[in-house]
């Protein structure tokens, strides 16, 4: 029998016996074609691998995941997960989606095709996330459709608004979920259900979400895999209570390790789906459990009938590792090919324009100035609607107040002063937060007060604010904050850290104003320089690049800010900084 490839002496992994077992693998055409006993004396293969008693695990599955997040190309991101044993992925693209709405979900699908790594595709079902922010492009319907036609995509996106799913029968997502399943029953849906439980939780799976990926509780790990629920595990969820009943229940197949947001120096320093991996066996599951976690039951889940494992007929993506216990990767095969070798140079080249040319001039915003960061008290979403307010006077203000361990921003009630018509915020002993709109649609601004474990000094910009990617801003004093908010606006996007007057650190992320088409280690270690530079200016959080750019997601707890003024995200309403 003929085989392109022989690997003989290796432990291989049994997904369906969850048990490693001395053999001998074959492969041809890319897949695996023989796993048992027989060696050279009955198959004849161009290349014949001694694997020296090493472990061959499939390739690793990564069925949520947002590229965006590390802030890297398709491309760039391929070449990180490769050593990483990641060797197929489920992308969720509603980052680029929010700045070009159906386009740019087509020009990620693009970009990706020419990747080692195999790249699956969501819908992003939640562009906008809610309607109270303005975003460059949004998906409908009907590009959902569109999207569907080109049958290279594996699910919709999780559902993030669940709020109005449960309240109101009409809203768009509710359409969308309707539409799916009289239209492609057979498509897998995700969820976002934060802390729901009982009868709520049951209406978003009895409306086809059935699957969560947000930080998991044992009240709730129980009520949603009693449910029906898949569960996707996220190292923020691997608790030792969670870790604990995942290893002593039987419930192997309604689980799977996930990572859904890695920032680039994590993966060059820590790793991705592998570092999920070895930190599970190190929390005491067996090895063999974990690697099922990654790779079987993921696989099952996105319905991957062809990967997940190494039997007959499979695609043959696997990793010869030396050590179960530290997941000690040797080798990654993609496709029956070496695709990385410890033992190699692994290098990675500079790859620019890879989008079309308006990818990379999406910010849409003339400089600021002194006018732009100051807090009018005219301004209906300051003082609120009707309101007539005095131009001198102490006021009751929303703050936004920052909590170490949490993208969660809490609402704190605080007296500002007030003279010539303007809070004067920068004696208030709190932080301005100001977003402006910058695809050009409307030209709306925002202003806020932001206090608790946040900056200090100084002033931070950003045009990676989630979801909607406007340009967010901020800062102890008006200067700082202006020349932050220019040099990124001049870049086309970014992160800029500043203070005193002076850059401490610029992040440029010119490709949407989200990504860089910079090799994974220049930006990973750009990115170390700007998480330290903002926790030089007082910022005291675990990940205060996540930290910032969350205050504008308007899914997330509990008072957050867009271009439409301060959100009160339990309510789902817009409120006025002005408490009336």
């Amino acid at each position: 029998m003929r085989a392109d490839q022989l690997i003989v002496n290796v432990h291989v992994y049994n997904s369906y016996y969850k048990r490693f077992e001395m053999n001998n693998v074959a492969v041809l055409d890319g897949r695996f074609l023989y796993v048992g006993p027989g060696g050279p004396e009955m198959i004849q293969a161009d290349e014949v691998i001694d694997a020296r008693g090493r472990y061959m695990i499939p390739g690793l599955i990564d069925i949520h995941l947002h590229i965006e997040s590390t802030m890297v190309t398709p491309e760039t991101f391929s070449h990180g997960l490769i050593g990483c044993g990641v060797t197929s992925i489920v992308a969720e693209p509603h980052e680029m989606a929010n700045v070009f709405g159906l386009e740019g979900v087509q020009e990620m699908m693009a970009v990706s095709r020419k990747t080692t790594v195999d790249m699956f595709y969501a819908i992003p079902s939640s562009v906008p996330a809610t309607p109270m922010e303005t975003t460059g492009g949004s998906i409908e319907i009907e590009d959902m459709d569109v999207l569907l036609a080109t049958g290279e995509i594996i699910c919709l996106g999780e559902i993030m608004n669940y709020v109005d799913v449960i309240r109101d029968p009409e809203c768009k997502t509710n359409q969308i979920l309707q539409h799916i399943r009289k239209n492609y029953p057979d498509l897998v849906i995700e969820g976002h259900t934060p802390k729901l439980l009982g009868l709520d939780l049951h209406r978003l799976i009895y409306a086809g979400i059935d699957s969560d990926h947000t930080h998991q509780s044992i009240e709730g790990l129980q009520a949603r895999i009693a449910a029906g629920m898949f569960i996707e595990i996220q190292e923020k969820s691997m608790t030792a209570e969670v870790m604990e009943y995942l290893i002593q229940h039987d419930v192997a197949q309604h689980f799977c390790f996930v990572t859904d947001d890695v920032m680039p120096d994590s993966l060059v320093e820590h790793g991705h789906l592998n570092h999920i991996v070895r930190k599970a066996i190190q929390m005491g599951m067996r090895p063999e459990d974990a690697i099922y976690a990654a790779t079987s039951t993921p696989a099952s889940r996105m319905k991957m009938t062809d990967r997940g494992s190494v039997a007959p007929g499979k695609v043959a993506d696997y990793v010869l590792v030396s050590n179960l216990e530290d997941l000690s990767i040797d080798q990654v095969y993609k496709n029956g090919r070496k695709a990385y070798d410890d033992y190699e140079p692994y290098k990675q080249e500079r790859i620019i324009g890879q989008f079309p040319p308006h990818f990379y001039k999406s910010v849409q915003l003339e400089k600021l100035g002194q006018s732009d960061f100051a807090i009018q008290l005219s301004d209906p979403k300051v003082s609120g609607s009707g309101v007539n307010l005095a131009g001198e006077g102490e006021y009751q203000c929303r703050v936004m107040m920052v909590k170490d361990g949490s993208t969660f921003v809490e609402e704190h009630i605080a007296p500002v002063q007030s003279s010539d018509g303007e809070l004067l915020w920068e004696e208030s002993g709190y932080a301005q937060i100001a977003t402006f709109e910058r695809y050009g649609v409307n030209g709306n601004r925002a202003h806020g007060l932001i206090g608790g474990d946040t900056i200090k000094r100084g002033a931070i910009a950003t045009t990676y604010s989630h979801d909607n990617h406007n340009l967010l801003v901020v800062g102890r004093n008006r200067e700082d904050m202006i020349l932050a908010a220019n040099t990124v606006i001049s870049s086309q996007g970014g992160f800029c850290v500043v203070e005193d007057g002076k850059v401490l650190s610029h992040l440029e992320l010119p490709v949407g104003g989200i990504l860089t088409e910079e090799p994974l280690a220049v930006v990973s270690h750009q990115v170390k320089e700007l998480r330290a530079a903002m926790l030089s200016l007082g910022y005291v959080h675990y990940n205060p690049i996540m930290s910032i750019s969350t205050h504008s997601l308007a899914v997330s707890p509990a008072l957050k800010i867009t271009d439409h003024g301060l959100i009160d995200v339990n309510a789902g309403k817009v409120v006025s900084l002005i408490v009336e």
